[in-house]
């Protein structure tokens, strides 16, 4: 049979393929058994899996972030808010304002009987501890003296003919407390028989008490600090 000149062409097509086929197969595997290749390719495969696993963590992120946007826009951060303004209110940090009372302490107005103290017709530490104690018991969910906040650590005693609170706040008579809450029940824990203001009266000591639209009431000017309470942790409660 005649060999046509194509079917030449392509079995030395075939021929020289083959051949360099071959060539590359050895030049390969010859330099995958030096070293410094092995350990190229070894880094490059490294590489590869830690973008890989870089990806995967970014992708993780994402979704995080996305659920933590809904949570900052959902109810939880809304409670979480109201909670926090709650706090602030109950520190004395924040100013406040609501119906209330005005409660105005100041000195007697009577003449000193003969052999009498004198003491006795002027206001002392004690008057005034009365009469926040009352309004404390009956409610009262903010107070303030002379426009000075009222904490649960507010200390009021004497200091001479002034008083003494919040540690370097001086205040003098006249005395005015004012205090947020039910002003009906405001009133009638100082009016009570027998109660603060009858243990004044005999005295001469000036009281009077208005009901208040709007009482404000500033927050607290320094700053509060625990040196020695700490929070006790949740596995102990």
């Amino acid at each position: 049979m005649r060999i046509k000149p194509i079917h030449l062409a392509l079995a030395l097509v075939g021929l020289v393929l083959g051949l360099l086929l071959s060539v590359q197969f050895r030049v390969t595997r010859d330099t995958m058994k030096f070293p410094q290749v092995h350990r190229v390719k070894t880094m490059a495969d490294k590489i590869h899996d830690a973008r890989a696993e870089r990806d995967s963590k970014q992708e993780q992120i994402n979704k995080m972030r996305e659920e933590l946007d809904k949570e900052a826009a959902g109810a939880a951060l809304g409670a979480l808010k109201e909670e926090l303004v709650d706090a602030r209110i109950e520190s004395g940090l924040t100013g406040v304002s609501g119906p209330g009372i005005e409660v105005t302490l100041n000195d007697s107005n009577l003449e000193v009987k003969n052999g009498g103290n004198p003491n006795w017709y002027v206001l002392h530490d004690e008057d005034i501890l009365k009469v926040l104690n009352e309004l404390r018991a009956a409610g009262a969910e903010a107070m303030a003296i002379n426009n000075q906040r009222v904490l649960s650590t507010s200390e009021v005693r004497c200091t001479g003919p002034t008083i003494l609170i919040n540690r370097n706040q001086r205040i003098a008579p006249p005395f005015v407390i004012a205090a947020i809450g039910n002003q009906d029940t405001l009133i009638n824990s100082l009016e009570m028989r027998n109660g603060v203001i009858d243990s004044l009266e005999p005295w001469g000591i000036q009281v009077s008490i208005k009901k208040v639209s709007r009482v404000e009431i500033p927050p607290f000017p320094g700053s509060i600090s625990f040196d020695y309470a700490r929070p006790v942790p949740e596995e102990q409660k």
